[in-house]
């Protein structure tokens, strides 16, 4: 059965410095710090790739390890994201990565949407867990 979790988030996005010996300078790193409120309470910590050709083309890859309470259960989870952006308009990929789950979220598989309006983060997350 598909469960439906929704609310805000705050984040942070750390430029990290760049390893000349790995990768191109036009590809950004980035460490990634969220706290999610509403029926995802949570904390997260993450990595981030980007690489932007002006301020509204680009692309970024990201993965987040989720820990905290999702609808009264308590463990953890990964996300993986893929985004692009174009012409001013964005699209986005955020999904649970298959087996990432843990404590009472084992099992846990789902696709996250996430809403910017006002500078101000929300989620959409439809998930599903195994019936035990």
């Amino acid at each position: 059965m598909t469960e439906h979790a929704k609310g805000t988030f705050d984040v942070k996005v750390l430029p990290q410095t760049d390893d000349v010996a790995i990768g191109d300078p036009s590809i950004g790193r980035f460490a990634l710090e969220k706290q999610f409120h509403g029926d995802l309470d949570a904390v997260s910590k993450g990595q981030m790739l980007g690489s932007r050709s002006d301020n509204s083309t680009g692309g970024y890859v990201a993965i987040e390890r989720i820990s905290g309470s999702l609808s009264g259960r308590k463990g953890s989870f990964s996300l993986q994201h893929i985004g692009t952006m174009q012409g001013g308009k964005s699209s986005m990929d955020v999904q649970v990565v298959p087996g990432s789950g843990s404590g009472e979220l084992e099992g846990i598989n789902g696709r996250m949407t996430i809403i910017v309006t006002d500078g101000k983060h929300a989620y959409d997350f439809q998930y599903s867990l195994p019936v035990h």
